[in-house]
């Protein structure tokens, strides 16, 4: 029989995703994927598998799920109320999702975007080398109520009960931008004004890019309108014509001709995400070479997550899986992973 999470209340804005889509810019397609990818990381590492694999965001709140089989879980991201059988679990951490019991996840408490995580992963058809919704191209469309999903095997079945600590991403805070090619398009002192002044994330914004305010005049470039179209990623600042920077996410359009005073570096981009409307939020401008070495501690980071792990201690009287958890110090399956050194 096909495992299978079975999706009976699903959330507005529920969507598959992972780590979207590279090589398409020419095409017109950026590369979308999980808004909060350092969320995918998190959940791979608690469920000791690759971060390739699809999962469940949520936007502000969650669903009721169920599963066809035992199957592991991990919660990442945004935190968000969450029960398995009436029991509150803990977030950022792996668990075991009996045959039968439902998952409940509600309102976030803090941050934007949540995951569900399953072990083996959502296995759905690819659709040009992933299994993400990109909604902004028409690719794929938020999920609804009653869908039965696939799950891959998971051949690591008994390896849950572990907790990560969160990097702290959900309360806005400074994040840093390195100059771009269009930066010098910009007064000195429009730049300087730029990286000292405090923003707020505005109402406005989806999984395309977010609008910032502030209390300032809004920045302008007297070359803006002279700009030609060309590429932008995600993290670009765009300055648009009333002088209100943008900062484009994963699923932005591919080419645009608004000034960019800078480009938010890869690592900060969660922050931007995670941030609720009306929280504060300050660029400070680095150099090329500082930029580099940011997104290589970064890297270096996220690739021992598994390092960090830790047993998830719970009441004895909430858990329905008691059996399947170590009872005697030093006692375990041999294939948890501490046990692999990782």
């Amino acid at each position: 029989m096909t495992r299978a999470l079975i999706v009976h209340r699903a959330s507005p804005g529920l969507t598959l995703q992972d780590a979207g889509r590279p090589g398409y810019l020419g095409f017109g397609l950026s590369r979308g994927g999980a808004a909060d990818r350092l969320a995918l990381t998190e959940g791979a590492a608690l469920l000791g598998q690759a971060d390739t694999h699809a999962t469940l965001e949520m936007v502000g709140t969650g669903g009721e799920f169920e599963t066809t089989g035992d199957m592991r879980v991990a919660l990442t991201g945004a935190p968000m109320r969450a029960t398995i059988d009436g029991a509150r679990v803990t977030w950022n951490a792996s668990h075991l999702l009996p045959a039968g019991v439902r998952l409940s996840i509600g309102a976030a408490q803090s941050g934007n975007y949540g995951y569900l995580h399953v072990g083996g992963g959502i296995n759905t058809p690819d659709v040009l080398g992933a299994r993400s919704a990109h909604l902004a191209a028409g690719i794929g469309a938020p999920l609804q109520s009653g869908v039965r999903l696939p799950v891959g095997d998971d051949p690591i079945a008994k390896n849950f009960g572990f907790l990560l600590d969160a990097d702290p991403r959900f309360d806005g805070g400074t994040v840093r931008v390195v100059p771009g090619p269009q930066t010098d398009l910009f007064d000195a002192a429009e730049v300087s004004r730029f990286a000292t002044i405090a923003f707020r994330r505005d109402t406005r914004g989806n999984r395309m890019g977010v609008r910032m305010i502030c209390d300032d005049p809004g920045f302008f470039s007297e070359a803006g309108l002279s700009v030609l179209s060309e590429i932008i990623v995600p993290g670009d600042i765009q300055i648009t014509g009333d002088g209100t920077p943008f900062v484009l996410l994963g699923e932005c359009q591919t080419t645009g001709g608004y000034p960019r005073i800078g480009s938010v570096l890869p690592c900060d981009l969660p922050r931007i995400a995670q941030a609720r409307p009306g929280t504060g939020l300050r660029f400070r401008m680095v150099t090329l070479a500082e930029a580099v070495e940011a997104e290589r501690r970064e890297a270096t980071r996220r690739k021992t997550l598994r390092n960090h792990l830790r047993p998830l201690i719970r009441d004895p009287h909430d858990i329905h899986d008691l059996l399947s958890y170590q009872l005697i110090s030093g006692v375990t399956a041999g294939d948890d992973p501490e046990s692999e050194g990782t």
